[in-house]
């Protein structure tokens, strides 16, 4: 791994999310080295000429001097790194910034694929009402371990559950789906009982890695490969308006709230989790928008 520090200006920007006014990014790059990531994208703006996965860039930035500025603020940690990625051990630099906005009263949204975390939930706890998200694509360990260097699919659900358990919002982010690898309804059922929100998210192969992926396929699941193609190169939407009615069927018969694209930050009153779809990322949004 090659690992710089660099100083920045500040380590909150803007955000053109919309679930967040601001996100924060401790680290450029990320060790977990997902074969899918699209935060790859960013070595464009940062000069990086190695392989996604091999670099680390920590930032250190001028002590943050307002933190009640953001009272009120949704900030996003991890938008395009994972702020919990293995350095951050050594580096603590996730840690460093919610020890200077721990008094504040801002909403804080933490997304990731390691159980790390749990060790600042001290910190975390202080903040009024935190969601931390842990992403889970598969419930098979070797399939993950083909596409990155995460921690184990074991150890997220086991933070999932110790996280739920101590009355902290958990999302379970099943992203991105692979078609016909991913089983979304069985990770559903598996995680139900200690997540609050469940959001869905369709695996969207860029150019910078879609050869990647689709040489993966061709590899390892060759008797998906034309459905791949199909989708992929052709770009027929038909598996995720199928999918889409499958889990909406699912939901329907299991007593789930599923909806499309809602805001999802709300307290959630139900025993059950709130599943939300985020498939459509470019024109396929007709499907389901009048299903509730």
């Amino acid at each position: 791994m090659i690992i710089n520090k660099r100083s920045v200006k500040s380590i909150l920007s803007k955000s053109n999310l919309p679930i967040a006014g601001f996100t924060v990014n401790p680290y450029v790059g990320c060790s977990h080295a997902c074969k899918y990531c699209y935060a790859t994208f960013m070595k464009r703006f940062t000069g990086h000429k190695e392989e996604w996965g091999t670099f680390l860039d920590v930032k250190y930035w001028p002590k943050i001097k307002n933190p009640s500025k953001y009272d009120g603020e949704t900030i996003i940690i991890g938008s395009v790194t994972d702020a919990y990625n293995q350095y951050e051990k050594e580096y603590e630099r996730t840690r460093y910034f919610l020890e200077e906005m721990s008094e504040s009263n801002a909403n804080l949204i933490i997304t990731t694929k390691s159980d790390l975390v749990l060790r600042d939930l001290d910190l975390i706890s202080k903040f009024p009402d935190p969601l931390i998200s842990f992403s889970i694509n598969t419930l098979d360990e070797e399939f993950k371990n083909d596409m990155d260097d995460a921690p184990s699919i074991k150890r997220r659900l086991k933070a999932l559950k110790k996280i739920h358990k101590l009355g902290i919002r958990t999302t379970c982010f099943i992203s991105p789906i692979f078609p016909a690898i991913t089983d979304s309804i069985e990770i559903i059922k598996e995680v139900t009982d200690f997540t609050d929100y469940i959001w869905l998210e369709n695996l969207n192969l860029r150019a910078n890695y879609k050869k990647t992926i689709m040489d993966y396929v061709k590899n390892n699941y060759p008797e998906f490969l034309g459905f791949y193609e199909d989708i992929y190169l052709n770009k027929d939407i038909g598996f995720w308006k199928d999918l889409d009615e499958k889990i909406n069927q699912f939901c329907q018969k299991n007593g789930y709230l599923y909806v499309i694209d809602k805001e999802p930050f709300l307290n959630n009153p139900m025993e059950k989790p709130i599943i939300i779809n985020y498939f459509y990322h470019e024109k396929i949004r007709q499907s389901s928008k009048n299903k509730k």
